[in-house]
């Protein structure tokens, strides 16, 4: 589900730059599990979100005490109300059209609309669309403090190297000092000494500097070093924290300097468990710096997993990722079809 490029000749040696700590290889990574794999784990994760609007169809009459149910059911799960109205809506003209008596077909046609309302949602993160003029793809990436961010960042680097891409990752986080060192740890389990990367990633670094330096060092360098892709990690901060959320308006405009076309994407990592305030924090980070995609952490045994089904009625933007564990593995592309299955199983 990725779009990538043909691979680029390795490009000659670049000047010595920026403080560069590349992180030391680790073994070639297992195979990847098969999607039927994935499934099962994200079913076993939603199962907290599912189990409640699922038990609504174990009854034996479609009346307005199910609908009832269901409503409150989807609203527990922070599904939120306008998401809900229109689900309840497009389920009850559902069920007139077929003429279904059953409920447990009813649950089915549940299941439809919300592949529907979550369909918008589903895009492939395409990288190495600049690759022709010698350009990596930059990505960068951004979330609150506790949201999975760093964790994410290695997750995302693992998923691009098995696809064959080279990354440079910045750690433009120089706000907290253990940052580098958490990202670098990543790094260490993404990295490979076998052909999925073919070298150690290499991180680009400045103790206590400014953010936005490091991130222009950072696409330089990965230009100059002929990278696929550069990955940002930027401090964690609450959108209301203005001061904070400057910053990183800062990085955007400094990173455009370095290459006139980056960032060429900017997510946003939300913590799943968080419900209608992951929405609030979409909300707020896509109106200051205008994302292009969304990762969801931490899936697995929350009761909010609806959340999703709110984002796709008030701000649908791409949900690339979704994560239900802390593996490498365990950061997938998203599927409506799958997410509404896995939800109503």
């Amino acid at each position: 589900m990725f779009s990538f490029f043909k691979k680029k000749p390795a490009s000659a040696k670049a000047p010595s730059a920026p403080e560069t700590a590349p992180a030391p290889a680790t073994p070639a990574h297992a195979p990847t599990a098969p999607r039927s794999s994935w499934l099962s784990k994200l079913k076993a994760g939603l199962r907290k979100t599912g189990s409640s609007i699922a038990g609504v169809f174990t009854g034996t009459q479609i009346d307005d005490a199910l609908y009832e149910e269901l409503e409150s059911a989807l609203l527990m799960a922070d599904t939120g109300v306008k998401a809900t109205q229109h689900l309840l809506n497009e389920l009850k003209r559902r069920v007139k059209d077929s003429k279904t008596t059953d409920p447990a077909l009813v649950k089915a046609l549940l299941g439809e609309a919300l592949t529907d309302l979550l369909k918008p949602l589903e895009k492939a993160l395409s990288i190495g669309t600049h690759a022709d003029a010698g350009v990596p793809t930059v990505i960068m990436v951004v979330g609150v403090n506790g949201a999975g961010k760093t964790t994410s960042i290695g997750k995302l680097t693992r998923h691009l190297a098995d696809q064959g891409a080279t990354v440079l990752l910045a750690a433009a986080d120089t706000f907290r000092a253990a940052a580098r060192e958490q990202l670098g740890v990543w790094a260490t389990r993404a990295g490979t000494g076998g052909d999925a990367l073919g070298e150690a990633v290499e991180i680009i670094s400045q103790q206590g500097g400014d953010p936005a330096a490091v991130a222009f060092d950072a696409v330089s360098a990965g230009r100059a070093r002929g990278k696929d892709v550069v990955l940002v990690d930027t401090a964690g901060r609450l959108p209301t924290q203005l001061h904070l959320m400057e910053e990183l308006k800062k990085i955007k405009r400094v990173v455009s300097k370095a290459e006139s076309s980056a960032p060429h994407e900017i997510l946003l990592v939300i913590d799943g468990n968080t419900g209608q305030n992951a929405l609030t924090q979409v909300k707020a980070f896509d109106d200051a710096l205008q994302l292009t995609g969304l990762i969801v952490t931490k899936l697995d045994g929350t009761a909010k997993g609806g959340v999703l089904a709110a984002i796709a009625q008030e701000r649908p933007i791409p949900v690339y990722f979704i994560g239900v564990g802390e593996q490498l593995a365990d950061l997938e592309t998203f599927s409506a079809s799958e997410f509404s299955q896995a939800l109503l199983s």
